[in-house]
């Protein structure tokens, strides 16, 4: 799981990009891949922009229509369930 993350910004571009800022001060650019639910639950998949094929994945809240919330996955249960959901989804594809 990753670290804490500080900030989130997004960019409104061709695709959606958002910026995590972790405690670190560390930035990482990441294209959002999608959204999806699991138990009642919303998740967030983020591919960072390195070229690294890593997949990012966090608790999702939507606000509003223009505002959301990315939530750190507590438990290594939940992350796993929610990321082999993840690889579920894109085995379909």
């Amino acid at each position: 799981m990753a670290e804490d993350i500080k900030n989130v910004n997004v960019e409104e571009e061709e695709e959606d990009i958002i910026t995590l800022e972790f405690d670190d001060d560390t930035a990482v650019d990441c294209y959002v891949m999608g959204t999806f639910e699991l138990d009642g639950k919303e998740y967030i998949a983020l591919e960072p922009e390195d070229g690294t094929g890593d997949v990012y994945i966090y608790g999702y809240k939507q606000i509003s229509e223009e505002e959301f919330e990315i939530l750190e996955i507590e438990s290594e249960e939940e992350f796993d369930a929610a990321a082999a959901e993840f690889d579920a989804i894109m085995a379909e594809e």
